[in-house]
């Protein structure tokens, strides 16, 4: 009988070894988290992100095996360029994490603000378009590659967030599984990652993550979670990411990859929406 001991570690080796990566918004946040983990596992990483100075310092922190590059991904252009990049840079493409989101604020419908809506989308859901687009150009001539994007619990069930950041994260979503559909034959796998909320600029009130912000962030969420007493981090999305960006996903696509906790599958009448 097969018995494993907790103080044996079990070493599984570099899962991403030889690979090349693109992760946007990978500045701070989840995109952070995933751009570690990644050049831990043996990834080239390509960090995408507006946030310039932080960006920089994530990839000489982490050089030579990560690097910058400042990509706004509303634009086309920018998010081209960055594949283009990588691949003359390091002759292929085999990930591409597609992660830089925005929230928005939290209002009722009947505050509805169509501008807002429309700079969300552009990031949320444009820009994911793009970001698969542009990573199945080259990655359907090699006939493999792993697209990954960040959608989100508010894409499988209402009441988890601000209307305009569900609407596009459901987009994601749809996103995601049509592309799956479309690309399947050329070898290329897509799934996205939907993440409970954690404490990143994103989700913080000021977008400064402090002790004490994250812990209260932490604490908010675990009171709706739940899988009790294991906060949701950045580093547990990552890690999702991970696996389906490595070859022991290769027979996964189309995937909703839900990291929650549990909160989803069993807590299906719960809102955080304010009433009016």
């Amino acid at each position: 009988m097969l018995s494993l001991k907790k103080d044996i570690p079990i070493e599984m080796g570099l899962r991403l070894e030889g690979k090349v990566a693109i992760i946007t918004g990978g500045a701070r946040g989840i995109g952070e988290a995933a751009v570690r983990l990644f050049a831990k596992h043996g990834a080239n990483v390509i960090i995408a992100d507006l946030e310039d100075a932080e960006g920089q310092k994530l990839a000489e922190s982490l050089a030579p095996a990560v690097t910058f590059l400042h990509c706004n991904v509303t634009k086309e252009e920018d998010v081209a360029n960055v594949v283009d990049t990588a691949v003359s840079k390091y002759g292929k493409l085999d990930i591409m994490f597609n992660n830089a989101g925005i929230l928005g604020r939290q209002r009722s419908i009947l505050d509805f603000d169509g501008d807002e809506f429309d700079k969300i989308v552009a990031v949320n859901v444009k820009g994911m378009a793009f970001g698969v687009k542009h990573a199945a150009r080259v990655m359907v001539p090699k006939r493999s590659g792993s697209i990954i994007c960040t959608a989100s619990i508010s894409s499988v069930q209402g009441g988890l967030g601000p209307h305009a950041y569900t609407m596009s994260k459901h987009g994601v979503l749809g996103l995601t599984r049509n592309a799956a559909c479309e690309l399947g034959k050329h070898g290329i796998r897509v799934n996205c990652v939907s993440p409970f909320g954690v404490a990143t600029h994103m989700a913080v009130q000021g977008g400064k993550v402090t002790s004490e912000a994250k812990e209260k962030v932490e604490e908010f969420i675990m009171s709706l979670g739940n899988l009790k007493g294991t906060p949701l981090t950045p580093e547990d999305v990552a890690e999702g990411a991970l696996y389906l960006a490595s070859d022991e996903a290769r027979c996964i696509s189309g995937l909703n990859l839900v990291v929650d906790g549990g909160l989803t599958a069993v807590n299906s009448l719960h809102t955080v929406l304010p009433s009016f």
